[in-house]
């Protein structure tokens, strides 16, 4: 039997930031990683009866706008430069998480869990596939079919010829502790898209879309942001405290 998925669940603190600099909420995610990474570090020096307890933490929060490029992207997918970026009022850092270019800004819920990975299961892609499965099942609440596609982490809307990317997804770890996550489009102005190459992806009949404009009116972040918890404390079986 896994950590965490026997009759002791896992315990997570949710810290609800608002809207917050990318800078700052950085800072915060590592903060909140390197805590969980010492207590990690503690209690391996101790008999199991004397391990402190360990709590994870899921941090919601939004960004004024800014493009975000991951230590695998290419940054000649951002088709403006920086100072052109700065100009429109959009900040630009470049990031350890995984993938390529996206944009954050004001009608997004950004997610980033800090989960120690070591007393959920050691499963890198198992951990990406529950962040798209939270955010499957709570689309389809709306009456959207999301889905994933093939050799693109994240989670889509519509068929093969005409793919709209929603939600994107990109994580680093240190010691099995998570960092980064998702951001999932809800009222977002999927205009600041347009001056990237979205995650990378060129594919013809590929582009951005946001629940509003799916639903052709907006929505409550903090509506997305209940359906999102509950489905993954259902996923990775863990109690909010």
């Amino acid at each position: 039997m896994e950590p965490g998925q026997g009759s002791l669940k896992q315990r997570v603190q949710v810290h609800d930031l608002g809207l917050i600099s990318y800078q700052a909420a950085w800072q915060k995610q590592t903060e909140l990683q390197q805590g969980l990474i010492a207590l990690k570090r503690q209690n391996r020096d101790l008999p199991d009866n004397m391990h402190k307890p360990v709590i994870h933490h899921l941090v919601w929060c939004e960004h004024p706008a800014v493009y975000t490029l991951g230590k695998s992207g290419s940054k000649d997918h951002l088709l403006i430069s920086e100072a052109e970026a700065l100009a429109l009022g959009i900040d630009f850092h470049e990031i350890n998480r995984g993938g390529d270019i996206t944009f954050h800004g004001p009608g997004q819920v950004v997610c980033y869990p800090i989960f120690d990975l070591d007393l959920f299961f050691t499963d890198v892609h198992k951990y990406v596939r529950y962040l798209e499965e939270a955010v499957i099942r709570s689309l389809s609440s709306y009456g959207l079919a999301a889905k994933r596609v093939p050799d693109y982490t994240g989670v889509w809307l519509g068929g093969e010829a005409e793919l709209r990317k929603i939600c994107a997804i990109g994580v680093h770890l240190s010691r099995w502790v998570t960092l980064h996550g998702f951001a999932l489009n809800i009222n977002t102005d999927l205009s600041y898209f347009d001056h990237i190459v979205p995650c990378g992806i060129q594919q013809e009949g590929t582009s951005v879309t946001s629940l509003a404009a799916e639903l052709q009116g907006s929505v409550e972040l903090s509506e997305v942001q209940a359906k999102l918890l509950q489905h993954l404390a259902d996923l990775f079986d863990f109690e909010v405290v």
